[in-house]
């Protein structure tokens, strides 16, 4: 009887332990979600372009946050390429502008809040995020509708909400919308790789 007594109290404690252990990891999900969800939201300072935002931190220091999942037409940033005549860069900075001014447009509707969901660092030291809304708006998802943006596939693992992603791109070419309604567009990786040395 002691021997069986032994064997349930073990069990019990290895059945405690154990679901304690599970709690921990949904605690810790649901803080995750919480951090993503967020009341206030980081303050944007500015929209870069398409796919970049600085923000405000909680110490007041800016950083930049490079949207998650997606790439977004490029900008002119230099004199030379402002003023431009070369039809691939007017293309690629028209569709560009009209990317940054549609994320300008999502921030000011979001109260110039945000919420990242960050997900890595790239080789620029810009945090990569997923970027929401106040009201849970995905930003990348509204770009993509919209094709205002395509999904960027090397990165395409790190992706959080990678099925949303493809599904939103998806139907805005199927629908012929944006970029895709452009046989002159040039895939913003592209446009870098050819254009931008």
């Amino acid at each position: 009887m002691e021997k069986l007594t032994k064997a349930v109290q073990f069990w019990l404690c290895a059945t405690i332990i154990i679901l304690g252990l599970m709690g921990c990891d949904v605690v810790r999900q649901a803080a995750s979600r919480l951090r993503f969800i967020g009341n206030s939201g980081e303050p944007v300072e500015r929209v870069s372009d398409g796919d970049t935002l600085v923000v405000k931190d909680t110490d007041g220091k800016n950083f930049t946050v490079r949207f998650a999942c997606v790439d977004a037409p490029e900008i002119a940033h230099t004199n030379k390429e402002k003023q431009s005549k070369r039809i691939s860069d007017r293309n690629q900075f028209t569709w560009g502008v009209k990317a940054r001014e549609r994320v300008q447009q999502l921030v000011q509707q979001g109260g110039s809040r945000v919420t990242l969901n960050i997900t890595d660092s790239d080789r620029y030291g810009r945090k990569i995020a997923e970027v929401r809304l106040k009201n849970g708006t995905f930003v990348q998802q509204v770009l993509l509708q919209e094709g205002l943006a395509k999904v960027y596939r090397p990165y395409l693992n790190k992706c959080p909400s990678k099925d949303l992603v493809q599904q939103a791109e998806t139907e805005a070419k199927a629908q012929r919308l944006g970029v895709w309604s452009d046989t002159k567009f040039i895939n913003p990786w592209e446009y870098r790789s050819l254009y931008k040395k």
